[in-house]
């Protein structure tokens, strides 16, 4: 199964990505969709079952750009994208063929407003076999990947940065809890969140010595 761009990375023209990711699929059978963010938690669609769905030579990682959502043009926050390399447990749900193109509007107008995501299909191991599904990936050249973080740039946006759907912290920490209720353990994504802890006892340690 190829997992090249289904698109001419030169056009980022949504409506015109979301028809060519519907000549891939084929319309052959059922649409099966991979969860590896907030899709895990709030899908917003039907779906007829979800299993968990483990993909190869990607992974999940808390580096792209968000100002809108988690955050703001002057305080950008972060939001999940799928970068080459490794690997990535998530939740791959299946839509029935007769509701495939509905779903996958309503998709598109949440996942790829702006065309920012590289969508693909991609092997998805589950424990009914393989499957091949949708997953919205990210380019490393791609103008909203942040590139590596310090530190200290992850404690100042998880202890600033909020969009209109809520604070970067919040979706990291939303995204976690589910993967852990889920029984997939992100090691990356707990030592991201071990510095939201560590910036919030810095401020408990600058309050009480402000207190004396």
């Amino acid at each position: 199964m190829s997992t090249l761009p289904l698109f001419n990375t030169s056009m980022r023209n949504a409506d015109q990505m979301l028809e060519q990711t519907l000549a891939q699929w084929g319309g052959d059978g059922d649409l099966w969709v991979f969860g590896y963010g907030s899709l895990i938690w709030r899908p917003d669609f039907e779906f007829s079952e979800r299993h968990a769905g483990h993909v190869h030579g990607w992974h999940r990682a808390l580096k792209m750009w968000s100002t809108i959502n988690r955050g703001t043009p002057q305080t950008p926050g972060l939001v999940f994208g799928m970068l080459s390399g490794g690997s990535c447990q998530g939740m791959v749900f299946r839509i029935p063929r007769a509701e495939a193109d509905t779903v996958m509007r309503k998709l598109w107008q949440r996942e790829m407003p702006n065309a920012v995501y590289d969508p693909r299909w991609l092997p998805c191991k589950t424990v009914n076999g393989p499957v091949k599904a949708l997953a919205f990936t990210l380019s490393r050249q791609s103008p909203h990947h942040t590139g590596e973080l310090a530190p200290e740039d992850y404690r100042r946006i998880f202890s600033q940065a909020q969009g209109i759907y809520g604070t970067t912290l919040d979706y990291a920490q939303a995204t976690f809890d589910e993967l852990q209720r889920l029984g997939i353990d992100d090691k990356a994504l707990k030592r991201l969140l071990a510095y939201a802890e560590c910036r919030h006892a810095q401020n408990q340690q600058k309050t009480q010595s402000l207190a004396i």
